[in-house]
């Protein structure tokens, strides 16, 4: 793939204190993303309502953001014309979408990991999966879709009021008009709180301008997988709502349809992205749980096919993660003889003769996060 891969910049947010860092895509647009948490890699393709520097103070996205993170390096980033990301006019389309993903994850040292998709950025998920089966270990999407707005329209009505929505984006996304900035928050959560409303709201007015919003949608109301849904390989977990709104119960039926082997849970509510507060959340972090593995599982599998021990393999993904031998010795409570005397003996089980060649074993098994500095 022609990329651009330049060391990433680091910007430290003010709200956070976390660093946020930007790679560049093939067409010279600068995509910010971020990490959260620790654990094996979960990466969350972009979508439309969520800003890397503000999604951790809204309280819908909030409770994503910890169960995402709790036993995983959650990767995110901000969709181009979004967020921290370059926002000025860029190109919307599944190609430039896909791309940025590749620049995220190949700048982020990834290897393979679990993929998850949201809203139309479940059929980013798709695309990337299908172009690059050896890269995801699973897929998980909730409230996606194969098939946009302008696909799924039948008759001049139904084409009409397509064009009616992405004309109030136009008009309200970026504009401080209540009567504007609720139309969207009531598609995505029209059984939700005042309060979680009014924080998507705020996100919206925060996160871009009425002409980005306007020209990603109608890429979206276009968007077509359904001849890339059957090349998916890997593992697929397809979440749904029953009574969702902004994208029907039934696109995610014939989504899972679409992928050999997907598992399709149905979850009982009116909102597109859950609440915590509702019952079908509880079900919702269940099946995730179940469905990706940890960094524990992974080492135990991985100790298994290789012969380590699990403090051996424990060790082996640190050293996949970028520490040197002082700070493995730190995270573990060991001293640096005992680490070294454990790295002696992986090389020898591996059989390699030096950390860069461990380091590769590693990751080809599905260890390890390269950490950039910064």
């Amino acid at each position: 793939r022609a990329m651009s891969m330049a060391v990433p910049e680091v910007y430290h947010s003010d709200l956070m204190g976390q660093p946020t860092r930007f790679c560049t895509s093939t067409d010279g647009v600068r995509i910010a993303y971020t990490f959260d948490g620790s654990g094996s890699p979960l990466v969350r393709s972009a979508f439309y309502l969520n800003h890397l520097e503000l999604d951790w103070h809204c309280d819908v996205w909030k409770p994503y953001l910890e169960a995402f993170s709790e036993h995983h390096t959650l990767v995110r980033y901000d969709m181009r014309g979004f967020g921290l990301s370059d926002c000025d006019d860029p190109e919307q389309s599944m190609d430039a979408w896909v791309h940025d993903l590749e620049s995220v994850v190949d700048e982020a040292g990834l290897e393979r990991f679990a993929l998850v998709g949201m809203c139309h950025g479940g059929g980013i998920a798709i695309e990337y999966a299908a172009r690059h089966p050896e890269r995801v270990t699973h897929l998980m999407m909730y409230g996606a879709y194969a098939r946009g707005r302008a696909k799924l329209a039948a008759t001049p009505q139904a084409m009409e009021a397509c064009e009616m929505l992405t004309r109030l984006a136009e008009l309200g996304w970026g504009a401080d008009n209540d009567a504007f900035r609720q139309v969207w928050p009531m598609l995505f959560q029209p059984a939700s709180t005042i309060e979680r409303l009014r924080a998507l709201a705020d996100l919206q007015y925060k996160s871009s301008t009425g002409a980005n919003a306007g020209k990603l949608l109608r890429a979206t109301a276009l968007l077509d997988v359904t001849a890339s849904a059957p090349k998916v390989q890997c593992p697929t977990l397809v979440l749904h709502s029953t009574r969702d709104r902004a994208a029907p119960f039934e696109e995610g039926r014939q989504l899972a349809a679409m992928i050999p082997g997907a598992r399709l849970v149905a979850l009982e509510s009116d909102n597109h992205v859950l609440t915590e507060i509702e019952p079908a959340w509880q079900g919702f972090l269940e099946e995730f749980r179940r469905f990706l593995p940890t960094s524990g599982a992974v080492r135990g599998r991985v100790s298994a096919r290789l012969g380590l021990t699990a403090r051996e393999a424990e060790i082996l993904e640190r050293m996949a993660q970028g520490l040197d031998n002082a700070q493995i010795a730190a995270h573990l409570d060991m001293s640096e003889k005992t680490v070294r005397n454990h790295i002696t003996r992986i090389y020898d089980k591996l059989e390699v003769e030096n950390r860069p060649q461990a380091i590769v074993r590693a990751r080809e098994a599905g260890l390890g996060l390269k950490q950039v500095s910064g």
